[in-house]
Formats: C-alpha cells, sequence, structure tokens
C-alpha cells in the first residue's frame, strides 16, 4: 500500500518536526532572564543586562553561586554583548505617563532572550556548565507559624493565595514547575502544620507524586519578631541524600526564593545550598 506507506512516513516526519520546535522552544525559553528597570533609557538598560545575565546563568546552569565569583565582575562589565533580543514591558501599562514618568522612574519588565552558543562559553569560563536534564517537578510541603496562626500550604486554601502566588515568581526564574497538594490529600496523609515539620522525606515524596508531582521540597517558615521576618528552613532528597537549609529573618517571598534556589543548587548537582 505505497499511498499508505507514504502518509505514514508524512506524519513520521511532522511529528519530528513537532518534536524539534518543542525542543528549540524549550531551549529558547531556558536562556532568557527578567529583571524590572525604570524607564528603557540606556543607563537603566545596561543595569538591567547586568542583573539579567546573573539569572540567566544561574537558571540555566542551576548553580546559585557563580554571580559571586570574582570573574563576574569583567563579565557584567559587557552584560549587553551577550543578550541577542531584548524586550521591555511596562508595568504600569493602560495608566497615562505623567510628570517626568515614562523617562527615568517608569517601572518595565525587562526580558533578554540569549543563545546557547553565548552563554555557554560564558558558563565553562566559570567552572560550570548548563543543566539540561529534564527538570523535576516539584511538591511544595510548607508548614507556616505566625503566632496563634499556624496552616500548612494547600493548593484550594484561600489564606495561601500569597504564599502560592510568591512561590510560582520564585520557581520561574529558575524554570522549574511546582505543584501543591489539596488539603484532601495533606489530611488523608495524616499531614498538617505539626507533622510537616517531622515527616521522613519518604513519605512526602510518595504524598509529592500522589500530588502530581517528581518529589517534594518541604519546608517550615515561622515569624521571628526578635528576627524582625520569617526563619525557613527546608530539606530535599535526592539520590539517597536529604539536605537541609536555613535562612532568617526575610520576607516570606525571599524565604521561597531560597528554597528554590537551594532545590536548583541540590538538583542540578552542584553541591549543597550555602
Amino acid at each position: 500500500m505505497p499511498g499508505f506507506s507514504r502518509f505514514v512516513l508524512m506524519v513520521i516526519g511532522l511529528t519530528a518536526v513537532a518534536s524539534t520546535a518543542r525542543s528549540a522552544l524549550a531551549g529558547d525559553d531556558l536562556y532568557r532572564a527578567q529583571t524590572i528597570v525604570t524607564g528603557q533609557g540606556e543607563e537603566n538598560r545596561q543595569v538591567g543586562f547586568k542583573a539579567c545575565l546573573d539569572s540567566v546563568l544561574v537558571r540555566v546552569s542551576g548553580d546559585q553561586r557563580l554571580p559571586k565569583k570574582p570573574e563576574m565582575a569583567a563579565l557584567r562589565d559587557r552584560a549587553g554583548s551577550f543578550v541577542a533580543e531584548f524586550r521591555y514591558r511596562d508595568r504600569m501599562e493602560g495608566i497615562p505617563i505623567h510628570d517626568e514618568q515614562g523617562t527615568h522612574d517608569r517601572p518595565h519588565d525587562l526580558t533578554c532572550l540569549y543563545r546557547p552558543e553565548a552563554i555557554d562559553p560564558v558558563l565553562a569560563s566559570l567552572g560550570s556548565k548548563p543543566w539540561l536534564a529534564e527538570r523535576p517537578h516539584l511538591a511544595i510541603f510548607l508548614a507556616t507559624e505566625q503566632g496563634a496562626r499556624h496552616f500548612a500550604l494547600a493548593a484550594d486554601d484561600r489564606p495561601g493565595a500569597l504564599m502560592r502566588e510568591s512561590f510560582v515568581n520564585a520557581a520561574d526564574p529558575l524554570a522549574i514547575r511546582i505543584a501543591f497538594p489539596q488539603t484532601s490529600l495533606l489530611s488523608g496523609s495524616g499531614l498538617d502544620a505539626t507533622t510537616l515539620r517531622d515527616a521522613d522525606m519518604a513519605t512526602l515524596d510518595k504524598a509529592a507524586r500522589q500530588a502530581g508531582a517528581d518529589q517534594a521540597l518541604a519546608g517550615s517558615i515561622v515569624w521571628s519578631d526578635k528576627e524582625l521576618g520569617w526563619i525557613a528552613d527546608w530539606r530535599l532528597e535526592t539520590s539517597g541524600k536529604t539536605y537541609s537549609w536555613q535562612v532568617r529573618g526575610v520576607s516570606f517571598d525571599e524565604a521561597f526564593r531560597v528554597g528554590m534556589r537551594g532545590a536548583a543548587q541540590v538538583l542540578s548537582g552542584n553541591g549543597p545550598p550555602d
């Protein structure tokens, strides 16, 4: 059946093209970074290019230590040379410009796109490399304590909406997908704000798979008047080893960023979190 054979080959060919397109898209999405700048002037743009260079190197490699390396100073001086394309989005879109806004004090999202052939050699010069393996989908198990208020963050609880949004914002720069367990899953697994703290990682990883993720990132945040912020403790297990890290006296936005950065550090094979 020659006609049928040609049809099968055509389908296979189209599937291969679609697969290649998806791979290219995934690569393009990995090699991007975003920051906030106050206007579209050249001075602000150069500041944004430097911030985006730091971000894209961490995003592509998973290595949180790179921005602290002394070699980064010289690389930041020519940060714009690594950018393939950039674009702006006015964060006050729809609000009329008045006075001097739009020149130097109107906030914009600056998105920078890079090519692997520009970024990969930079990583190599820093002793790092791209983290190209499929990134684990993490389920977040978080116990929160603020005075008399205790709760376990769930996908369907209204009080946790701002925390969930903040966590998503912390995960996106690292190209890691996250999920939150439903209240029914937490209660069915005997997990609450108290038991989450002591639950072993095997139990949490099992619950993570029930939530449709690959593994768990477990944490607790406690408000401290003394520290004037949250104390956050994080745990993650990989290859039979449990890693733990902490941050103190921060906003919950920063607590979640520290949690995600530590997870990326471990999962990318770049060692324990700082």
